[in-house]
């Protein structure tokens, strides 16, 4: 079972990484995947936020809870440099 220390670090993790760009896994059920890459552009008590570009220059921000990479509906790389950090 999960615990509070654990949703305790995965925030930390990201509140470290504001502004870092990101690749991020969203499971959409039914084998469906959703896989972008974006920026971690802020974070909040109980959701952070990624914001997405597409191909027509349009910015896209989309929230996430942290319970999503809990319970692994949500995987998250942060991409510093040439080092790719999973988020978990």
């Amino acid at each position: 079972m999960a615990e509070k220390s654990d949703l305790f670090q995965i925030k930390k993790n990201i509140e470290t990484c504001i502004g870092e760009k990101v690749q991020l896994k969203a499971n959409k059920g039914r084998k469906k995947a959703f896989i972008k890459e974006g920026v971690l552009e802020n974070s909040y008590p109980s959701i952070f936020i990624v914001k997405f570009e597409n191909e027509y220059e349009t910015t896209r921000r989309v929230s996430y809870s942290y319970t999503d990479i809990l319970t692994k509906a949500v995987e998250l790389v942060i991409c510093k440099e040439d080092k790719r950090i999973r988020v978990s």
